[in-house]
């Protein structure tokens, strides 16, 4: 699919039944018919005049035929490719995969490979075969070099030369990472100066929102994600973490809100974002009190689409408790830091469970949209009581991109190094300590919160 606008194709199977075969086509949606199977079905003849067929004869038929077809759209495919992968084949002509990709998406264990049985598990042993030429049978780690650089055809396509080292992919959000957790952080106060890196969790926050830890050993924390070994820093494993909806979440509160148009309008009179605006709002209504204090009444439990970490159950549903008749603009500020809150508390709940399965986390490096966000990361520093870590440049998924090529280029002797020297500490956000025990009561509730919603549901579910 290219293009923003463009729509995936879609096609259709034709079944017809006749009396002595069933046929097959694939259709797409302007009516072409692309591919025909045909199948014959067995007759009985017990006497003169006297026809039978069998039913389970009819469906085994059809079953074929549709299966004929699929490997027809299916074994014309010479690979299939996760995008950074296609993407790097397209630039180098190299079919090479990246680690990251296959480890984090395509059931490969960095140390085992591929692993035969599952495929035949799922019907689709036909990778397995020709030494799984068509999902990759050459795995690189992030920042590796690939084949002879830039091809002279995607050096014109891009307006580059050719030749050009062209790194091993990561996953946007392990590129993020990449780009804020091995820092330099001297002179900044940072406990984690005299730290490992392993003491740093990077949290890549966006529509959704990723919590990316490593460790020397492998660590297998219930709920998180891994642990994949050398997915996003060569020689580490990783744990990911991570939360359905963030930024998404925070946009369907306030935009469902009763006075959301109100505060579009005066938004834009002062030229302000709805969030610029709602923060200095905040401001205003918070009086002698810690802006976090108007919350003491309202909760919310973030999960409107359910459960990815630490929980891993997408069965959860969002919860709000608090509510009041009034609809102003008061209201929609509060209920909106609820949610930043809760989104924070979220966070404060999955470190849990890392610290509690052996991994040990003394600073939060935050990246993307929401990081923009002055009361989303002042809550994170508040509610973990972590100090929170800024990048100088904002766009770290592009700068983790970039320190791959920059060690592909040979310019660097390791991604670690080209780590250090590119990633730069824009701002440090210190926790208010002073506020800790009121958020170490709103965690009690948001932990209430699930543990109430799973006894609705018991009781519900009970017969």
């Amino acid at each position: 699919m290219s293009g923003g606008e463009q729509k995936p194709e879609r096609y259709y199977v034709g079944v017809d039944v006749g009396t002595g075969s069933v046929r097959a086509a694939l259709v797409d949606q302007s009516g072409v018919l692309l591919a025909f199977a045909d199948q014959p079905i067995k007759k009985w003849e017990p006497q003169f005049n006297h026809h039978e067929q069998s039913s389970e004869d009819i469906w085994a038929a059809c079953c074929v035929v549709t299966k004929n077809l699929r490997e027809t759209c299916w074994d014309k495919a010479g690979h299939f490719f996760d995008l950074p992968d296609f993407l790097s084949w397209k630039a180098t002509g190299v079919t090479a995969r990246s680690l990251c990709s296959l480890v984090c998406k395509w059931t490969y264990s960095a140390e085992r490979g591929w692993d035969d049985s599952f495929w035949k598990m799922i019907g689709l042993e036909d990778f397995v075969a020709d030494n799984y030429s068509k999902i990759g049978n050459q795995v690189l780690p992030p920042g590796a070099s690939l084949g002879n650089g830039l091809t002279p055809e995607a050096a014109r396509d891009l307006g580059l030369l050719p030749g050009i080292a062209v790194a091993v992919s990561l996953i946007d959000a392990h590129a993020g990472g990449l780009g804020v957790i091995g820092a330099d952080v001297k002179g900044h106060g940072l406990v984690c100066e005299g730290q490992p890196v392993t003491s740093r969790l990077a949290v890549i926050c966006g529509t959704s929102s990723c919590h990316m830890g490593i460790s020397k050993d492998p660590i297998f924390v219930p709920g998180v994600w891994g642990p994949y070994f050398s997915a996003m820093v060569p020689g580490f494993w990783l744990n990911e973490g991570g939360q359905s909806v963030t930024g998404k979440l925070i946009d369907h509160m306030v935009e469902g809100h009763a006075a959301f148009p109100e505060l579009q309008v005066k938004a834009t009179a002062r030229c302000q974002s709805v969030y610029a605006y709602l923060n200095s709002h905040l401001d205003l209504i918070k009086k002698a009190q810690p802006v976090g204090f108007l919350t003491v009444d309202l909760h919310v439990w973030p999960d409107f689409h359910g459960n990815r970490s630490p929980l891993a159950d997408l069965t959860l549903k969002g919860m709000v408790t608090g509510l009041k008749l009034s609809q102003d603009l008061d209201d929609l500020a509060i209920l909106y830091l609820a949610t930043v809150q809760a989104i924070a508390l979220g966070t404060r709940f999955i470190i849990e469970a890392m610290e509690a399965a052996g991994h040990s986390i003394s600073t939060l490096f935050l990246c993307g949209g929401l990081s923009k966000n002055p009361l989303f990361v002042q809550m994170h520093a508040d509610i973990t009581g972590m100090p929170v870590v800024l990048s100088q440049e904002v766009e770290s998924v592009l700068v983790g991109a970039a320190i791959l090529g920059a060690c592909a280029s040979g310019d660097f002797a390791s991604v670690q190094e080209a780590m250090a020297k590119m990633s730069k500490v824009g701002k440090v956000v210190f926790p208010r300590l002073q506020d800790k025990r009121y958020y170490d009561k709103k965690y009690q509730v948001f932990l209430k919160l699930v543990e109430h919603q799973k006894e609705y549901l018991a009781i519900m579910n009970d017969n």
